[in-house]
C-alpha cells in the first residue's frame, strides 16, 4: 500500500511540476511577446500621420481608429493589457495625436493618457497690420475658423473689448495651438500677451518720455517698428520722434502716410500722398496718429518708452541695402545725408545689375 502510494504521489508531483513548468514557459513566452509588442516601433507607419480621440470615444473605438491608419501590430488583448498597465484605459484625453515613424504602442498610449496632443504653430510677424494678421489666420491650417466672417469691430467685441481699435493689439510672437482650437483662441492669447507686454513696458518707462498713456506708447512703438528692422536702431529712432514730439515738430514719417492710404497703396509714395491730409498723415498733422499702425514687438515697445537721448531730429537710410540709417541733428546735415543716400543707392543698384 505504502509503496503504491509513493509511486502515485510521485506521478502526481511530476505531473504538477510539468504543468507548472509549462505554465511558466507559456507565461514567459507571453510576457516576451507582450513586451516586444509594447516597445516595438509600429512598422506599418512609414509617413507621419495622426489619430484623433474624440469626446465619448471608448478605448475600443480609439483602437479601431489606430487600426484604420494601417497599424496591425498586437492583438486587441495586448493593447487592452498595455492600456491597463499604463493606467490609460478610460483616461485617454480628447485631441489629435501624432503617429510618426518610430512610434511604439507604449509611446502612443502614454501621450494619449497625458494629453500630449499634436501641436501646431502660428507666428504673428512684427510689423504686420490687422489686415495682414487676419489674412494669415484665414490661411492657417488646421486652425478652426470662428472670426473670418466678423468685421474688425465685431471681432473686438467678441474678445470683450468693444470699441477698441484692433490695430497694434496683438503681440507678435509664435503661438502654439491644437487642432481643436480656433483663430479666436489664438487672437485672445495674443491680445492678452500684448496687454501684459505693454503694461510691463509702461511700468519701466522713462519719466522724461513725451507720452501720457500706454496707448500713446503703443502708437509710437508701432511707428518705430515700421521704420526699422534693425533692433539696435529702435531706441535711436524712438529718440528722434520723442524729441520732435517735445518741441512740437511734425513726425513726418512715411509709414503713417502709407497706413492712411490703406489698400490703395501700390508700393510708392508720391508727393500728392504727402500733401493729402488724412488722420494718419504726419506730414500734415502734428503729434501722434489716432491709433497704432502695426503690431509692434517687445523691442519696439521698450524703445518707445525708453527713447535714446541725443540731439538727432532726422534720420535717413544709408542706401546700401543694409537697412541701417544715418542720424543727424540739423536740416543741413540731413540734406547732406539724403544726397549721400541717393548716390549710394544708385551705386548699389548699378552693382546689382552687373551681377
Amino acid at each position: 500500500m505504502a509503496s503504491g502510494c509513493k509511486r502515485g504521489c510521485r506521478t502526481i508531483a511530476l505531473t504538477l511540476l510539468l504543468l507548472i513548468l509549462a505554465g511558466a514557459a507559456a507565461g514567459a513566452w507571453f510576457w516576451q511577446r507582450y513586451s516586444s509588442f509594447a516597445d516595438q516601433p509600429l512598422q506599418q507607419i512609414t509617413q507621419p500621420t495622426s489619430v484623433e480621440v474624440a469626446s465619448g470615444d471608448s478605448f475600443a473605438r480609439v483602437l479601431r481608429k489606430i487600426r484604420a491608419q494601417g497599424v496591425t501590430a498586437g492583438n486587441d488583448l495586448e493593447w487592452q493589457a498595455l492600456a491597463r498597465q499604463l493606467d490609460a484605459a478610460g483616461k485617454l484625453k480628447v485631441g489629435e495625436y501624432a503617429l510618426a515613424p518610430g512610434t511604439t504602442p507604449r509611446d502612443l498610449l502614454v501621450r494619449m493618457r497625458d494629453g500630449k496632443t499634436l501641436q501646431f504653430r502660428f507666428t504673428i510677424v512684427e510689423g504686420w497690420n490687422i489686415r495682414q494678421l487676419r489674412n494669415a489666420l484665414k490661411a492657417a491650417t488646421p486652425l478652426k475658423q470662428q472670426t473670418a466672417d466678423l468685421d474688425d469691430a465685431a471681432l473686438m467685441s467678441k474678445l470683450g473689448f468693444a470699441g477698441q481699435h484692433p490695430e497694434g493689439r496683438f503681440l507678435p510672437e509664435t503661438y502654439v495651438y491644437t487642432s481643436s482650437e480656433s483663430d479666436f483662441d489664438v487672437l485672445k492669447r495674443a491680445h492678452e500677451a500684448m496687454d501684459k507686454a505693454l503694461a510691463e513696458a509702461w511700468k519701466d518707462r522713462d519719466p522724461q518720455a513725451p507720452l501720457s498713456s500706454p496707448e500713446e506708447a503703443l502708437i509710437l512703438a508701432s511707428i518705430v517698428e515700421k521704420e526699422t528692422g534693425i533692433a539696435e536702431e529702435r531706441p535711436a529712432i524712438a529718440g528722434v520722434f520723442a524729441r520732435r514730439l517735445k518741441i512740437g515738430m511734425r513726425l513726418q514719417t512715411d509709414p503713417t502716410v502709407i497706413y492712411g492710404i490703406g489698400s490703395r497703396y501700390d508700393g510708392n509714395i508720391r508727393k500728392a500722398d504727402l500733401l493729402t491730409d488724412t488722420p494718419y498723415n504726419t506730414y500734415t498733422r502734428a503729434g501722434l496718429p489716432p491709433t497704432p499702425i502695426a503690431m509692434p514687438g517687445v523691442d519696439a515697445l521698450q524703445a518707445a518708452v525708453q527713447p535714446q537721448p541725443g540731439n538727432a531730429l532726422y534720420f535717413v537710410a544709408v542706401g546700401d541695402g543694409s537697412g541701417r540709417h544715418v542720424f543727424t541733428g540739423s536740416l543741413q546735415e540731413h540734406n547732406a545725408a539724403v544726397a549721400r543716400y541717393l548716390v549710394t543707392r544708385r551705386q548699389t543698384l548699378d552693382k546689382a545689375k552687373q551681377q
